[in-house]
C-alpha cells in the first residue's frame, strides 16, 4: 500500500475505524446457530454464533483470502463460502464443514468469477454461476459431496435466480442492469446441458453460441413491459414465480406469476420501493423489506391469503440482507446505521421482536444525517443526506460524496469516513443525483446515455444548494466519489473547475474507451445500457469522458485505487495521475496492493479514512488561493 506523507497519526471518531463489521448472515436449518461474514481478526471470514445465549462465536478456517458470503446446506453438514482472492473481483465458491474440516473448492474458473445462488434443497446440490474470461455465464449444479457437475444453462448476462426442488423448472435472469427480465425454463423437455471440452454442449453435441439462446421450453415473464426484474424465487412446487420488479410500473413491487402466466401484484406501496424479500421454505409467508426514502421498513405477507402486515421497526436504519428460517418463524437480518456498525439481528416473526446476536456496539456520539430535498436547475427533485459538523453555525468546509452504480443509492449506512470528516470540522453532503435508485424507475433512468450530462450538472447544483442554505464555505467545497461516483467526481471537476477546491477519485472511470477495452467482458456488456455502446456511441462517450477534458482541471486530486480491481481497472487511476501531474496539478496517489474494487480489510479501511481525511483537511482548511 502506498502512503501519503505528512499524515496526522490520530483522528477523532477512532471508534468507527476499529468496530468490526458483520454481514451476510445465514440461519442454520435447525435455527441453532447463525453463520455470517465478520472481519474481526483483520480480514472478512466466516464466523458461527450459537443461538443458545451461552456459547461464544467461533471462526471457521477457510484459508487466508477474504470471504464475501456464506450459506448453510439443508442438512447443515456443509457451508458454501464465496472467497475473493486478493480482495478482487474474481470470486470462487468453496465448501467447508462447520468445524472447519474438509475445506475444498467447488468452482474456481480460470480468469473468470463464480458465485453460489442457493442450495437447491435436494441433497447437497448447489446452484452456482461461473462466468468465463470471455463473459459467458454458465449455470451449474454442483454436488458438494462428490464434486460432480451439470451445466443447465449458458449465455452472456444470464444468471439463475432459482430452481425447483425437483429440478424440473428453473428461473433465469437475463439482460443488462436496469433492463433485466426473468424467464422460466423447463429442464425436462430438451435434456440437460453438460460441460464438455471447456464449453457447454447439448447431449446432441451442438455447441452453445456466444449469443443468448433460450433453453427448451423457456418462456419470458412480464414480457413486453418496460422496466427491470432483478430478483425472483419459485414456490416450493415450482408452479408460482415471485418477482421483485418495476416492469410496467415506476416503483418496484412484489409480483406473482401463476402457471397460466397471469401476473398478480401481491404487495406495493406508493411511497416506497420493494428492496428485497425472502420466502420461507414451505412457501407459506415472506418477509418484505421496503426502501422508504432510504430507510428500511419490514412487512410480513401470508401467501395463502395475500394479507400484508407491517413488522415493528428494526433497531437500525438500514437492512442490507434477510433470510428466513425453514419453518418460517424466524428471520435473520444484516443491519446497520450511521452510528451502528454492520451487525446481525434475529427477528421473531410471530412476535415482531428483535435480538442482536453478533456485531460491535453502537457508537454513542455518532452524527446522524437529515434527508434534504431540493430542485435541480431543470426542476427535477434531488435528495441527499446532510451531515452537519456538531456545534457549528457559520459556513464550514464541505465534502460532496457521490455513490457508485450509477443506480446505487446513498442511504443512512455506517460510514466511518463521514464521522471522521465531521470530527475534523468538514461537513458531508451525500446526494442521490438522477440515475440513483430508490426514487422510482423514471428517476433511475434519467441519466442514461446523453442524459448523463444532466447528472453532472446535478453535482454542481448540490454545491450551489449547500451555499444557498448557508452551510458551506463556497471557497472550500470538495468532491469525492467511489466507482461511478469517482467518474462523476472527475466529470464535475472538469465541467466546473471554478466550483471545487479539491477532488478525490476512488476507483473511478476516467475514459470510457479505455474502460470498455480493459474491464471484464460481462461488466462491459452490462454497462452499455447505462453509458452507451463503445462503437455506436463513440463520440458521445468521448464527450462524457473527463480525461479528454483534463485541460480544464484545476483542483488538486487524490486518486485511490485497488491493484486487483478488474471492474474499473487500475489503468484508469494511472491515466488520471499521469495526466494531472503532466498539467502541473497537484495529485497524490493511494494504491492498495491487496484490494480490488472495494476495500475489505479493516486495516486498509482505517488507512483509507485517515489518508482521505488528512488530505482533505490540508486542502480545505488552508486559505483559498488567489
Amino acid at each position: 500500500m502506498t502512503h501519503i506523507l505528512g499524515l496526522r497519526p490520530h483522528l477523532p471518531a477512532e471508534a468507527s475505524l476499529t468496530a468490526w463489521h458483520c454481514r451476510a448472515p445465514a440461519l442454520a436449518p435447525d435455527t441453532s446457530a447463525v453463520a455470517f461474514v465478520g472481519d474481526s481478526g483483520g480480514s472478512p471470514r466466516v464466523w458461527i454464533q450459537p443461538l443458545d445465549g451461552q456459547a461464544r462465536a467461533w471462526p471457521v478456517d477457510t484459508g487466508p483470502e477474504p470471504v464475501a458470503d456464506v450459506g448453510w446446506s439443508p442438512d447443515a453438514r456443509r457451508l458454501a463460502v464465496l472467497v475473493v482472492p486478493g480482495g478482487g473481483e474474481h470470486a470462487q465458491v468453496w465448501t467447508v464443514r462447520p468445524d472447519g474440516s474438509d475445506l475444498r473448492p467447488l468452482s474456481a474458473p480460470a480468469g473468470g468469477t463464480a458465485a453460489f445462488v442457493r442450495w437447491t434443497g435436494r441433497g447437497e446440490l448447489l446452484l452456482v454461476t461461473e462466468t468465463s474470461a470471455s463473459g459467458v455465464t454458465e449455470t451449474v449444479l454442483i454436488d458438494a459431496d462428490s464434486g460432480s457437475r451439470e451445466v443447465v444453462a449458458a449465455g452472456p448476462l444470464t444468471h439463475p435466480a432459482a430452481i425447483s426442488r425437483d429440478h424440473r423448472r428453473m428461473l433465469l435472469r437475463r439482460g443488462p442492469r436496469g433492463m433485466r427480465r426473468m424467464s422460466v425454463a423447463d429442464l425436462t423437455g430438451g435434456g440437460a446441458w453438460h460441460l464438455q471440452n471447456g464449453g457447454a454442449r447439448h447431449p446432441a453435441g451442438e455447441r452453445i453460441p456466444s449469443g443468448e439462446r433460450p433453453l427448451p421450453g423457456e418462456r419470458p415473464l412480464l414480457a413486453g413491459l418496460p422496466g427491470s426484474t432483478d430478483y425472483g424465487i419459485l414456490s416450493p412446487d415450482g408452479a408460482t414465480v415471485y418477482l421483485l420488479s418495476d416492469a410496467g410500473r415506476d416503483r418496484a413491487a412484489l409480483v406473482a406469476v401463476r402457471g397460466d402466466d397471469r401476473a398478480v401484484t401481491l404487495a406495493e406501496r406508493p411511497d416506497a420501493e420493494l428492496d428485497q424479500f425472502a420466502l420461507s421454505a414451505d412457501g407459506r409467508r415472506a418477509v418484505l423489506v421496503w426502501n422508504v426514502s432510504g430507510r428500511s421498513e419490514l412487512g410480513l405477507i401470508e401467501m395463502d391469503t395475500g394479507t400484508v402486515c407491517p413488522l415493528p421497526p428494526p433497531p437500525a436504519e438500514l437492512v442490507t440482507s434477510i433470510r428466513v428460517s425453514l419453518d418460517g418463524h424466524l428471520a435473520v437480518l444484516a443491519a446497520e446505521g450511521p452510528g451502528d456498525p454492520p451487525h446481525v439481528l434475529l427477528c421473531d416473526l410471530e412476535t415482531g421482536g428483535y435480538r442482536r446476536v453478533a456485531g460491535a456496539d453502537p457508537l454513542a456520539e455518532a452524527v446522524r444525517p437529515e434527508l434534504v430535498r431540493f430542485p435541480a436547475r431543470d426542476g427535477v427533485e434531488l435528495n441527499g443526506w446532510l451531515y452537519r459538523v456538531p456545534g457549528t453555525h457559520a459556513p464550514v468546509p464541505f465534502l460532496i460524496y457521490l455513490h457508485g452504480g450509477p443506480e446505487d443509492q446513498e442511504r443512512p449506512a455506517f460510514t466511518p469516513l463521514y464521522q471522521n470528516l465531521l470530527a475534523a470540522g468538514i461537513g458531508v453532503f451525500a446526494p442521490n443525483v438522477r440515475g440513483s435508485s430508490g426514487s422510482g424507475r423514471a428517476f433511475r433512468d434519467a441519466d442514461n446515455h446523453a442524459l448523463r450530462f444532466r447528472a453532472i450538472d446535478d453535482v454542481a447544483d448540490c454545491a450551489d444548494e449547500l451555499v444557498r442554505l448557508g452551510l458551506a464555505n463556497p471557497a472550500r467545497i470538495a468532491c469525492m466519489g467511489w466507482s461511478y461516483g469517482g467518474y462523476l467526481t472527475l466529470a464535475a471537476l472538469v465541467s466546473r473547475p471554478d466550483l471545487f477546491r479539491a477532488g478525490v477519485d476512488f476507483c473511478g472511470i476516467a475514459d470510457f474507451e479505455t474502460f470498455y477495452a480493459r474491464t471484464e467482458p460481462w461488466i462491459a456488456a452490462a454497462a452499455v445500457s447505462e453509458y452507451g455502446h463503445p462503437r455506436d456511441d463513440r463520440e458521445l462517450l468521448r464527450a462524457l469522458s473527463p480525461l479528454r477534458s483534463f485541460d480544464r482541471l484545476a483542483a488538486p486530486l487524490l486518486v485511490v485505487h485497488g491493484a486487483h480491481d478488474t471492474n474499473v481497472p487500475v489503468h484508469e487511476a494511472e491515466q488520471v495521475v499521469r495526466a494531472a501531474r503532466g498539467r502541473g496539478v497537484p495529485c497524490d496517489y493511494l494504491l492498495f496492493e491487496d484490494e480490488g474494487h472495494q476495500i475489505r480489510k479493516p486495516a486498509n479501511r482505517a488507512a483509507f479514512v485517515r489518508n482521505v481525511v488528512a488530505w482533505l483537511g490540508r486542502h480545505l482548511t488552508v486559505p483559498a488561493p488567489a
